[in-house]
């Protein structure tokens, strides 16, 4: 990864977008592909369509990752100038007690700390129980009159941290669910283009909305109504104590891009997702998902009488926490598988199982 690509990563990581926020996000990208893309669009819910023209009659890609973090928002500001709130997405209450939060305001970005009474005026039974959210408040240092003309009904609020490196070619950061999908997506889009495009068109869709029901995925995938349309997300590592890979499968970080296979999968997608990383000479996992995935793939497959429906995954270890953990050089390897089963579609695919 060069440092102009490590940056942009950095900045699509930092930059805040919980559900329904995703605007920042959205013209990073925009600015991005802006000189590389034949046109890019944005659509009424807000995700971007940046598309390389195919030079030929191959099938149309479009690969979905979506923009949008989980987080929290503001629902009530009480008269001594405590916020309350509620999760927007999946949030574990249990990790925010004494947390560092930045609450995103129309006058700017303030800091916060997630209060709860301390351990010592907590009784022994209350002290085994996850505070509900409910009972949390949020605490921005300043006296109630401030808080009140500074902050919205509606305010959303980040996790107070970053993007950093550490250990060996390892990073953590909020919102890697799923912006590093959307760095894998874009950087995808750029490496087609440096080859001279590819037999169809391929749409970089950085969709909205993906944490609260799938909404981005499911109408980019009608308005764009691609051939093929492959999901791009995080799924979990087992590779640490307390995950069970002989429930959950055996997924490392550093291992490889993750194939997903089952039913919200297209046969023949995955097959030439295998295929073209051994021709790549790409290392990668193969992840069983008997159900519909909770991922874009799962609204895409049944949109306009069916796509032919792929998952491409980066293990990650702590989703939805302030500390997701990967290893850089999975996004790496996504970019080039993808690239590489791109670039190996003609005109005469079917993706017809069994034709």
């Amino acid at each position: 990864m060069t440092k102009v690509d490590k940056k942009f990563l950095k900045r699509i990581l930092e930059t805040p977008s919980v559900t329904g926020t995703e605007v920042g996000v959205a013209t990073l990208v925009r600015e991005r592909l802006g000189s590389v893309a034949d046109t890019i669009e944005t659509n009424v819910m807000g995700s971007v369509h940046a598309t390389l023209k195919g030079t030929g009659k191959g099938p149309s890609v479009m690969i979905a990752a979506h923009m949008d973090e989980v987080g929290l928002m503001v629902t009530y500001i009480n008269d001594g100038g405590f916020l309350s709130v509620a999760a927007v997405g999946g949030v574990d209450a249990a990790i925010l007690p004494g947390m560092r939060v930045d609450v995103h305001t129309k006058t700017g970005t303030y800091r916060g700390v997630v209060g709860r009474k301390p351990i010592h005026l907590i009784s022994p039974d209350e002290r085994k129980n996850v505070t509900p959210l409910d009972d949390l408040v949020i605490d921005l240092g300043m006296p109630a009159k401030k808080v009140k003309e500074i902050v919205s009904i509606g305010d959303v609020i980040t996790y107070g941290v970053g993007f950093e490196e550490f250990g060996k070619g390892m990073a953590v950061s909020r919102g890697f669910d799923d912006k590093m999908g959307v760095y894998i997506a874009v950087r995808v889009l750029e490496e087609l283009a440096k080859a001279g495009g590819a037999s169809g068109d391929y749409v970089c869709a950085t969709t909205v909305q993906e944490e609260i029901g799938l909404r981005g995925g499911t109408t980019s995938a009608y308005g764009v109504h691609p051939d093929i349309a492959i999901a791009l997300d995080v799924t979990h590592a087992t590779d640490y104590p307390g995950i069970d890979p002989a429930k959950y499968g055996k997924l490392e970080c550093g291992g490889g891009p993750v194939i997903a296979r089952g039913p919200n999968i297209n046969p023949v997608i995955f097959e030439r997702l295998v295929a073209a990383a051994e021709k790549a000479g790409i290392e990668v996992q193969i992840e069983a998902e008997p159900r519909v995935t909770g991922t874009d793939a799962g609204a895409m497959q049944v949109q306009r009488g069916g796509k032919a429906t792929g998952l491409v995954s980066v293990a990650l270890r702590y989703m939805h926490t302030p500390t997701e953990v990967l290893a850089l050089k999975d996004l790496e390897r996504c970019v080039k598988l993808l690239v590489q089963f791109i670039l190996d579609l003609d005109e005469d695919v079917s993706f017809v199982p069994g034709m």
